[in-house]
């Protein structure tokens, strides 16, 4: 009876090792493609209309994708460059007979958050830099507990349809909106 205890033990104990690490599921982060950074609600921009200062200001991306501008009223920002923006709004100034030949510069003044969850010292909302790691994420949020997985991560980001959910290694960019998650380590 006795023996038969122990297989049994030794069973569960063997069940518990199979166990896949925490993460484990997650498809591998594609990898970003090189290009200008895209415009997305929550970031707020400085918006210059040279030699108007009645047009010019700082102006947020609304939930809708937007911009809401004086005289021009929403132009769609979501997805667009700073360039590609501000191409848009010279256009929609000429297009109006505002300006003649208007010109434009936009600038990101404050990126949308990112946010961090799980096993780091401080869980939160922070403020997203350009050319951020998840490593550099990790690291403003206060670094790894003690029961921490530190080989990757795992990304929720919004892919443009619906967000989905990625295993990441630690060098890999981050982008604002991004959703880290820092795994429990299995002992």
């Amino acid at each position: 009876m006795r023996r038969r205890g122990i297989v049994v033990g030794l069973a569960g104990l063997g069940g518990c090792a199979m166990l896949a690490p925490p993460g484990a599921h997650l498809a591998a982060l594609p990898r970003q493609a090189a290009g200008p950074y895209r415009l997305g609600p929550g970031d707020a921009l400085i918006i210059r209309v040279y030699d108007q200062s009645q047009l010019s200001g700082v102006f947020s991306i609304n939930d809708g994708g937007s911009v809401d501008l004086p005289l021009l009223g929403p132009v769609r920002a979501t997805g667009r460059s700073t360039g590609e923006l501000a191409a848009s709004i010279a256009q929609a100034l000429q297009d109006s007979h505002l300006i003649l030949k208007p010109s434009v510069a936009v600038e990101v003044a404050t990126y949308r958050p990112f946010y961090i969850l799980g096993e780091v010292s401080h869980p939160g909302q922070y403020s997203f830099r350009p050319d951020m790691t998840v490593l550099t994420a990790v690291s403003i949020a206060g670094g790894f507990t003690d029961r921490a997985v530190e080989s990757y991560v795992g990304v929720t980001r919004d892919t443009g349809s619906t967000p989905a959910a990625y295993r990441a290694p630690l060098f890999a960019l981050a982008l604002p909106g991004d959703v880290i998650t820092v795994f429990e380590r299995r002992f």
